[in-house]
């Protein structure tokens, strides 16, 4: 059986033992746009009888081939694809057996003139657009990654080399350079936090290396999260986009850019209407910032932040589910220097409010380090201001362990048993020394505590943002809860080096 799956739009690969990566996408800092040069807008894409020619006529010159060359690693030499997975199972993982790339190891069928076997280089291609009359070139990161020689074939035939001028693989967007005698047609970036759902759109692109093409759709849905990072946003679109459109530009009604071709969603590795862009919101800033630094640098606070359900906010006494909820600070952080507690609440963020954790992710990427972040939380009901020096982004560490416990202390209301922490707990479930707390001894099944992903050996730290340091305090908590009303339990869990907030439902009957 052939699964269905989020891919790159691609670069295609030529030859075979290339692989891609996973599309992630982030958020640079703030900048003012660049004075790009712009081409004449076209308005009337949903205009009734109305052609799409004056838009493609204006913007199609601005619209490159990217081809790149890489060398094949060798053989004995790592050849793994995203996250160490080799390429061929990645493909098969991605595409099922009709891989899109014949001629992959494990794909079958070739492609006549693929390099050998034993040939040290391989191609591959993708698009890209001009945003400036002296010759920058956006892309994406995956089309050029890996690349020892670019290439950028303009509309008019004429073929560039080009230099790589920075990369941000957190957004999967690259900038190139080219060098031209005279001015280069240029697209301009227009405004997708206008978009709607609905919005006729166009894809321009060179799917398949077969040449510039066009394809027309909608807007299907904004704000689309692959669980590719932190700080997904991406435009759907029914428009057709296939491998070889990735780095292209999606372009709106004015003919302006509103998006990257990115990804698509196929059970087979081609086009069935479900396709992904990067929101030139964010793409115009990290852009910006690739053509003046080279680089992207994100910001970064320290902390670990779910979502507020209704189960959790009615634990909290919030009266609506929003806001980014804070299960754990880094030691050392800006966060913690600032004063960030677990259990706040995040509402605010420089002024912007925060329904959901992906909007604190992509408000703290915006920022550069070094910049400060006005926050405002909810804490034990009330809101309290922090401003917070802004650091910058580091690797991410995690870890796990649990352990089985013994019978403990009953909480009926929830459907489990707990039991007090001791020393020699803590050290064997790698938590920090002195912590304190009740470990899970037993989650009847069946239970509102099962039903949550609850199991044995975590171990609950606070209960409705109260800290615990024995069995008995959860228990003692928990009836508290109740003569308070509450309809549910906030649980702050550690699992290892993992915490999170859990809201239980009392058991009722």
């Amino acid at each position: 059986m052939i699964g269905k799956t989020v891919s790159k739009a691609g670069r295609k690969t030529m030859f075979a033992g290339l692989s891609t990566l996973a599309v992630i996408v982030a958020l640079g800092a703030p900048l003012a746009p660049l004075p790009f040069a712009a081409g004449p807008a076209a308005a009337g894409i949903g205009d009734p009888l109305v052609s799409y020619a004056d838009i493609v006529a204006a913007d199609k010159p601005a619209v490159v081939t990217v081809t790149t060359e890489m060398v094949r690693p060798a053989a004995g030499r790592d050849q793994s694809g995203p996250q160490g997975t080799p390429p061929e199972e990645f493909f098969r993982r991605f595409f099922g057996e009709n891989g899109p790339f014949p001629g992959l190891p494990g794909m079958p069928g070739g492609r006549e003139g693929q390099a050998p076997e034993d040939a040290p280089h391989g191609r591959a291609l993708g698009s890209g657009f001009i945003v400036s009359t002296d010759g920058y070139v956006v892309t994406n990161n995956h089309v050029v990654e890996g690349a020892t020689k670019i290439t950028v074939s303009l509309d008019d035939g004429r073929e560039l080399p080009a230099t790589l001028v920075g990369t941000d693989a957190k957004s999967d967007i690259a900038v190139l350079k080219v060098a031209a005698e005279d001015s280069l047609p240029t697209v301009r970036w227009g405004d997708s936090d206008a978009l709607r759902t609905g919005d006729p759109v166009l894809a321009i692109g060179d799917p398949f290396g077969i040449g510039t093409t066009v394809t027309a759709g909608i807007v299907s849905a904004r704000g689309r999260d692959l669980h590719s990072g932190p700080y997904d946003d991406f435009i759907q679109v029914d428009a057709a986009i296939n491998h070889g459109n990735s780095g292209g530009p999606l372009v709106d009604a004015r003919g302006e850019v509103v998006g990257i071709n990115t990804a698509i969603y196929s059970p087979n590795g081609g086009n069935v209407g479900v396709g992904f862009a990067i929101p030139a919101a964010h793409a115009q800033q990290v852009v910006a910032k690739i053509i003046e630094h080279g680089t992207i640098e994100h910001g970064f606070i320290g902390v670990t932040i779910q979502p507020v359900d209704d189960q959790i906010a009615g634990a909290i006494g919030l009266d609506r589910a929003a806001g980014a909820l804070v299960a754990s600070v880094q030691p050392s952080s800006p966060a913690e220097a600032a004063g960030v507690q677990v259990g706040d609440v995040v509402l605010k963020v420089n002024g912007a409010d925060v329904a959901t954790p992906k909007d604190l992710s992509r408000a703290i990427a915006d920022l550069a380090p070094g910049d400060q972040a006005a926050l405002v939380v909810l804490r034990g009901g009330e809101e309290t201001d922090l401003d917070i020096n802004v650091g910058r982004m580091e690797g991410e560490e995690a870890a796990a362990a649990s352990q089985d416990a013994g019978p403990g202390v009953a909480v009926a209301d929830l459907g489990l048993s707990v039991q007090t922490l001791s020393a020699a707990d803590g050290q064997a479930l790698g938590l920090p020394d002195g912590t304190q707390g009740a470990i899970v001894a037993r989650v009847e099944p069946g239970s509102e505590a099962a039903d949550k992903g609850l199991r044995e050996g975590d171990v609950i730290l606070s209960v409705n943002q109260a800290p615990v340091a024995t069995a008995e305090d959860v228990a003692a908590a928990i009836e508290k809860a109740k003569d308070k009303h509450r309809e549910a339990a906030l649980l702050l869990v550690a699992r290892g080096q993992d915490r999170s907030f859990v809201a239980i439902p009392f058991h009722v009957g």
